[in-house]
């Protein structure tokens, strides 16, 4: 489980159950027509049905053939992405995959899953760490001692540590900038998070088609926590109640993808995900987490091509359409620049396999992807975290993400992870990559705050040279057992443990 949240649940999470009022006293998706019948001879009953996706050209023609061709072999046309050609289908055929790529006009196809679709993950580290009424207290008490903090802004050092407090006073960002937070749902009924969460930016996006409904981008239950601890880090309000986010005058939403069952980012979810953001105006996506079930998608295995293929799809056209994406870079401590990696946690929603991967050759999703930014994880020392990823010239930047086991903050908490909202009106302690691109998402909305017409493409240059770079570590044997616990490669300009150096937020109003 550790593993499996290795990204999903980077953050080191120790939420920290606290209610304020206690403690304080105070591209249009294009929906496919009515699921076309299945040809008798292709039913098995006995068979489990799979989600797969079907990629093609982006034009009616082929797309209407094809969908031909997914109903003569056995398949259910669930949602058709008629923009960038992914058609997202479920079929109990055993066969399916294999017949559907053989079909004219399909490019790539393949299962989504290893584990059948039920009837009817995220890069943080550990769980939640809640803030209890003591901690509340202390924190309050020290947070009263700096005028204009909020109440829990003291044991926030990952906002000090970027010059976010200092930043939020010149510009707080612009109500014009959404950051769309694309994880595990966002409890929009916070009071931290209710003044700048935009309802008509969110949906539910589980089973790859969009849910509008009131409500629908909510968490399932208190335990789905993350997307609400991420929303709060970069947006959470300065409205004298709790804590405060790096960018707390840009707009968040929600775009909920886990599945209810096993708390899985599918493929097809992630795909309306972006989609959906492109088309409603979304700036910023923020995706702490990565596709599952494959940590690695390696392009020669049909299901994983199909997979890293409609992925690129659906996020490509929402740079196109003027939206960046920053994602985490993995809890893994693994090298993504190097020539090998182990995978011994894959495929995670059945048996996983070991397996040795090339890291050019099989992707993490969707951090290394063309043009998304990838974003390795700090402490309070400013050295990279003990389990983040990392990889020269793979990590853009890097941003404060926690590490309670070798740097510790002087906090009234003395709690080295990050402190955020919680559902239910809560608070809590998380550490994990899936910490630091929220930091890196706020400091980009605040650039787009400031230069509204950047693109993409420009943002994440902005990013990167308002960035600190503290250079690589003469050593990194952060148990001091005598061995390097990882190799930082690259200069002083660009390395593999901070890409262009750490955001900065007060260089992001200045500039």
């Amino acid at each position: 489980m550790a593993h499996l949240r290795s990204r999903r649940r980077l953050a080191l999470a120790v939420p920290v159950a606290l209610s304020l009022t206690v403690s304080l006293g105070f591209l249009p998706v294009a929906a496919s027509a009515a699921p076309q019948a299945v040809p008798a001879a292709k039913q098995a009953t006995d068979a489990p049905a799979l989600a797969y996706v079907v990629n093609t050209k982006a034009d009616h023609r082929t797309i209407a053939s094809v969908k031909k061709a997914i109903a003569a072999a056995g398949g259910t046309v669930v949602v058709t992405h008629d923009k960038i050609g992914v058609i997202v289908v479920h079929s109990a055929n055993p066969d399916f995959g294999q017949e559907i790529r053989a079909a004219r006009g399909v490019q790539s196809a393949g299962a989504t899953r290893t584990a059948p679709l039920a009837p009817a993950g995220t890069t943080d580290v550990g769980a939640a760490d809640r803030m209890t009424a003591a901690e509340a207290a202390r924190t309050k008490a020290a947070s009263d001692k700096v005028p204009g903090s909020e109440p829990l802004e003291a044991d926030q050092w990952d906002l000090r540590a970027i010059g976010a407090d200092k930043a939020a006073r010149i510009n707080p960002g612009s109500r014009k900038v959404t950051v769309a937070v694309i994880d595990t749902g966002v409890d929009d009924t916070h009071p931290d998070l209710a003044p700048n969460f935009s309802a008509a930016q969110s949906a539910n996006c589980v089973g790859g088609t969009a849910d509008t409904s009131e409500g629908a981008w909510r968490p399932y239950t208190d335990e789905d926590y993350h997307g609400t601890h991420v929303a709060g880090e970069i947006a959470a309000a300065r409205n004298g109640i709790g804590v405060a986010g790096v960018a707390p005058g840009v707009k968040v939403s929600s775009i909920k993808v886990s599945d209810p069952d096993n708390g899985l980012f599918y493929p097809e979810n992630v795909v309306c995900a972006f989609v959906f953001a492109a088309d409603h105006g979304v700036e910023i996506t923020n995706n702490s987490y990565y596709v599952d079930p494959w940590l690695y998608n390696c392009t020669d295995d049909p299901d994983q091509k199909a997979i890293v293929d409609a992925v690129n799809r659906a996020q490509l056209y929402a740079q196109k359409k003027g939206t960046l994406h920053v994602a985490s870079a993995g809890n893994s401590n693994h090298d993504l620049a190097s020539d090998a990696i182990d995978d011994a946690s894959s495929p995670n929603d059945t048996t996983p396999v070991e397996r040795t991967i090339d890291p050019s050759e099989c992707l993490d999703l969707p951090t290394q992807l063309p043009g998304v930014v990838t974003v390795s994880a700090t402490g309070v020392h400013d050295a990279k975290s003990f389990y983040s990823t990392y990889g020269n010239r793979v990590v853009d930047v890097a941003a404060p993400g926690g590490d309670s086991r070798y740097q510790l903050p002087d906090t009234p908490s003395k709690n080295g992870r990050i402190l955020s909202t919680m559902p239910n009106n809560q608070y809590g302690f998380l550490q994990g990559t899936s910490m630091a691109a929220p930091h890196a998402a706020g400091v980009a909305a605040l650039l787009k705050s400031k230069h509204p017409w950047a693109t993409p493409a420009a943002l994440q240059a902005l990013l990167k040279a308002q960035a600190d770079n503290p250079g690589c570590p003469a050593s990194y044997d952060q148990d001091g057992d005598g061995v390097q616990d990882a190799t930082c490669e690259g200069g002083k300009r660009i390395n593999g443990f901070y890409g262009f150096g750490i955001v900065d937020a007060l260089d992001a109003v200045k500039r």
